[in-house]
């Protein structure tokens, strides 16, 4: 494959990458009216691992976890499966499909901050600034008339920032101490690890009845087993193999963009002035995260 045909494949990846992850937080947010949060999650989350176990298989792609590398991937699926996915899926149920988009989308620059005490990567004033944008960004989205808070929202706010924050975490974590697995097994391995608390709490905790879920529901369900948890990751891989990593991080802009603008399209979500200013800096700030560098102390 020629450089330019190549480049061409890694952006249509990049493309189906945050289409899928962008349209996911409507239809989230759809299937948690039908579903609570730990089993909706949980069980997708398995059934996507399995779908990865098995192409890793077809593909003759080692499975194989040294034994030495167990803590550590025990670690990164903890913080970027199971504290992630959980806390942002609970966090659904008190905000809107694209607030709780654009509050995830803060990730960057979390992980930027995460990575000085880490990594010993100082945040440049880019950084910082980036910050300084996403979380006023989230100001916006919280606050109803003139300056006081929604305070319904703010349990969703709180887990949902919690789970960016432990998701940077695990990033910093993961850059520290590498599993060395090909790509496709590492996702199988943290997405069934992580997701398998979830999956065993829920039965327990939200004694659900499966027989309630209509057609619309199960649709809703295998979509995000099927696409931002499987295909979603094949894709986002192949783009990092084809394009340099600035253009892929900067091609997650959509993601945010995406999930906005379709939960007002698909779930008639508020999509006015202030939303559109929330959007504006989160996005900005965005760009400041994956385009300043770190300083090294």
């Amino acid at each position: 494959m020629s450089d330019s045909a190549a480049r061409r494949f890694g952006l249509v990846c990049l493309g189906v990458t945050a289409l899928g992850w962008g349209l996911n937080w409507p239809v989230l947010k759809f299937l948690l009216s039908e579903m609570p949060p730990l089993t909706a999650r949980g069980l997708a989350g398995l059934l996507a691992a399995l779908a990865l176990a098995v192409y890793a298989m077809a593909r003759g792609l080692p499975l194989v976890v040294p034994g030495r590398k167990w803590p550590a991937l025990l670690a990164a699926a903890l913080l970027n499966v199971t504290a992630w996915m959980g806390l942002a899926t609970m966090g659904l149920r008190y905000l809107g499909a694209g607030e709780g988009a654009m509050i995830c989308y803060t990730m960057p620059a979390w992980t930027a901050l995460a990575a000085w005490p880490v990594l010993g990567e100082r945040p440049s004033a880019g950084r910082l600034l980036a910050l300084l944008l996403g979380m006023g960004g989230v100001a916006l989205l919280v606050t109803g008339n003139g300056v006081s808070l929604d305070w319904a929202k703010m349990p969703g706010v709180f887990m949902i920032l919690g789970g960016a924050v432990l998701f940077a975490l695990g990033t910093v974590w993961f850059k520290r101490h590498p599993l060395g697995l090909n790509p496709v097994a590492s996702v199988a391995w943290q997405v069934g690890l992580g997701c398998l608390p979830m999956a065993l709490a829920g039965p327990a905790l939200e004694h659900f009845d499966f027989s309630q879920v209509s057609q619309a529901g199960w649709a809703a369900f295998f979509y995000m087993a099927a696409l931002p948890l499987c295909l979603c990751y094949l894709a986002w891989f192949a783009a990092l193999a084809a394009l340099p990593a600035g253009v892929a991080a900067i091609g997650t802009l959509a993601v945010p963009l995406v999930g906005v603008l379709s939960a007002a399209f698909f779930l008639n979500e508020p999509f006015g002035l202030r939303q559109a200013a929330a959007l504006a800096l989160t996005m900005t700030g965005i760009v400041l995260a994956v385009r300043t560098g770190p300083r090294r102390i």
